[in-house]
C-alpha cells in the first residue's frame, strides 16, 4: 500500500512494527505509539506491523496501518534459517517475505524499525539505497534473552550483539531510549546513535501530600528482572514499614506464570491488574522499583514522572532517565528503605519531590524537546 499523502510537502514516514499497535500492550507498544504520535507532527506516517489479527488494511488513530500475518515459529525452517544466515533466532524469527512485499509497496522516504530485528525484512527490501533508514532499539535483545532464556539466552547473546550491530551499521541512524546503549553504539562504529531523551505527556498530577502512606510496585512478572524486584521488595518491606502506622506497599502486574505463592509481609497487598491504574496510582505516595536487572525503555519511570509521583529507584531502574529527570539512586539496602520511610512519614517532603518532577517533564514537552528528539532522529539533524 502506498500511503494517501495529505500534504505533498511532507516526507512520508513508515514504522515497521513487531507488535499490533490496535490489539497488543506493553511498555514497548506505548513507546511506539508515541514515537509515531510525535513523528506525525513533521512527517506523514503509515506503519506496518506483525500482527496475529487478520491481515489488511485499517487506519489506527489516523495513521495508515498494513497488518502482516505473524506467523508461528517453525523450528526446522528457523533453526536452517539460522545455520544458513548464521543470524540470531531473534533476527532469523521476525524476518519474514510478507513484510519484505508490504515494505516495498509502501514506497516511504523513511523507514523506521521499531526494534533491531524489524530491521531484516528491510535489509532484503528494494528500498534498501532509495529510502532513509532508522533503527529504534527500544532495548537489546541480548540483554532480553540474557534475563529470560536461560542457558539458550545465554548461548545466543554474542549472535544478537552481532546482529544488532549489523543492523546499526546499516542504517542511516539508530535511537536508543538508554544513553549507554546509544554510547555503545558510537564506540562500534556506528555514527549516528543517539539517546532518544523522551518523555511520556503530562497528566492529571497525583495530589501527593493528601496520599496515605502507600508505596506502589509495578510490573509484570512473567518479566524475570520484575519478579526479581518483587521478591526484594518483600524482603525490605518489614524493615520499610517498621514502626509506621498504616503503611502499605501495593503490587501491580500479573504474576510470574510458575514462581511459587510468596509468604507476604504484613501490610503488602497484591492487587494484580488494576481497572484504572491512574486513578489508583493517584492514591499512592510514591513508586519503588528495586530494580537489580536493566536497560531499555523504563516505562514506569515514565509513567510516574508524567504523573508527578516520587521514585525511589535503584541505578538498574532508572538508568539514563536519572540525570534526565533528577532522580537520585539508592542501590544498596539501607540507602533504599531510608528514602522509602522519609516518603511514608513526611508527605509534604514528598509532595515536594513529587511536584518538582511534575515540572521538569511538563517544561520538556512545553519546550517541545520529545518533538524535536523524533523529528531529528528520522530528519537526520543533529540537536
Amino acid at each position: 500500500m502506498i500511503p494517501d499523502k495529505t500534504n505533498p510537502d511532507r516526507a512520508t514516514a513508515c514504522f515497521l512494527l513487531s507488535k499490533d499497535p490496535v490489539a497488543d500492550h506493553g511498555g514497548d507498544v506505548e513507546l511506539s505509539r508515541l514515537v509515531m504520535e510525535l513523528a506525525a507532527q513533521t512527517f506523514e506516517v503509515s506503519a506496518i506491523c506483525l500482527s496475529h489479527e487478520p491481515a489488511g488494511t485499517l487506519a489506527f488513530e489516523g495513521v495508515p496501518l498494513v497488518r502482516v500475518a505473524k506467523s508461528g515459529v517453525q523450528p526446522l525452517r528457523l533453526l536452517l534459517d539460522v545455520v544458513r544466515t548464521r543470524r540470531s533466532l531473534v533476527h532469523a524469527r521476525f524476518d519474514n517475505d510478507d513484510l519484505v512485499a508490504a515494505i516495498d509497496a509502501a514506497g516511504a522516504d523513511i523507514y523506521v524499525a521499531e526494534h533491531s530485528y524489524m530491521a531484516e525484512s528491510f535489509l532484503r527490501s528494494s528500498r534498501v539505497g532509495k529510502s532513509r533508514f532508522v533503527v529504534n532499539t527500544h532495548v537489546s535483545e541480548s540483554l532480553v534473552w540474557r534475563a529470560t532464556r536461560g542457558a539458550l539466552g545465554r548461548l545466543q547473546v554474542g549472535r544478537l550483539l552481532h546482529d544488532e550491530l549489523r543492523v546499526a551499521r546499516a542504517a542511516d541512524a539508530v535511537g536508543t531510549f538508554d544513553a549507554e546503549e546509544a554510547q555503545f553504539y558510537r564506540s562500534h562504529g556506528v555514527r549516528d546513535a543517539r539517546w532518544m531523551d523522551i518523555t511520556l505527556p503530562p497528566a492529571m498530577q497525583v495530589a501527593v501530600a493528601s496520599t496515605p502512606r502507600r508505596l506502589v510496585l509495578m510490573g509484570t512478572r512473567d518479566w524475570p528482572p520484575n519478579q526479581e524486584a518483587f521478591e526484594e521488595a518483600l524482603r525490605l518491606w518489614p524493615r520499610i514499614a517498621e514502626g509506621i502506622d498504616g503503611a502499605e506497599l501495593c503490587v501491580i502486574g500479573a504474576k510470574a506464570a510458575n514462581a511459587p505463592e510468596p509468604q507476604y509481609p504484613p501490610g503488602v497487598r497484591d492487587l494484580g491488574f488494576v481497572d484504572d491504574l491512574a486513578g489508583f496510582l493517584g492514591t499512592c505516595r510514591a513508586m519503588i522499583a528495586p530494580i537489580r536487572t536493566g536497560g531499555g525503555v523504563r516505562v514506569k519511570i515514565l509513567d510516574a514522572a508524567r504523573m508527578g509521583l516520587p521514585v525511589v529507584g535503584t541505578t538498574a531502574a532508572v538508568g539514563s532517565l536519572g540525570e534526565l529527570l533528577g532522580l537520585g539512586v539508592f542501590d544498596g539496602d539501607a540507602a533504599f528503605i531510608e528514602q522509602c520511610r522519609k516518603y511514608l512519614l513526611d508527605n509534604a517532603g514528598a509532595a515536594e519531590a513529587g511536584d518538582r518532577l511534575y515540572r521538569l517533564n511538563q517544561r520538556y514537552w512545553t519546550d517541545h524537546r520529545p518533538h524535536r528528539a523524533v523529528a531529528e532522529l528520522l530528519g537526520g539533524r543533529s540537536g
